[in-house]
């Protein structure tokens, strides 16, 4: 077994490449919907109480935007990954918490999950396909 995980080891920072891009994509994603129909997302904001909801939700998704940015690049990723983490705990808190309906509780476990993968990056770092490595 020591000898597989030696050998498997060596793919760890294409692991931490192919998972930052994964989890970038659902920001990237979340970002363009939100432009996509601000006006929608800024009701939604207000009904769920969100304060400045209209000016909340161009910041939220220019604030998605950017972390799906960093997070493909690999650039301050610590501080990224922190952010994220705390990103999406916040965001299952706020919006998330109907558990009665599946889908409500299906999303704030994914929550909880991205935040599980960025707790790992912010353990590990971006990895050697990163501009955090280029830095150093």
């Amino acid at each position: 077994m020591a000898s597989l995980d030696r050998k498997l080891s060596g793919f760890n920072d294409i692991a931490l490449l192919i998972g930052r891009i994964l989890i970038a994509i659902l920001f990237l994603i979340a970002s363009y919907n939100k432009f996509k129909a601000l006006g929608g997302t800024t009701t939604y904001f207000t009904k769920l109480g969100v304060p400045a909801a209209d000016i909340a939700a161009p910041l939220i998704a220019t604030f998605e935007l950017a972390i799906g940015v960093l997070l493909i690049i690999g650039y301050q990723m610590r501080c990224v990954a922190i952010a994220v983490a705390i990103f999406v705990v916040i965001a299952a808190l706020l919006a998330h918490m109907n558990w009665a309906d599946s889908s409500q509780l299906n999303h704030f476990l994914k929550n909880l999950a991205i935040a599980g993968g960025a707790l790992a990056l912010f353990a590990s770092g971006a990895g050697k396909y990163s501009v955090d490595a280029r830095r150093r």
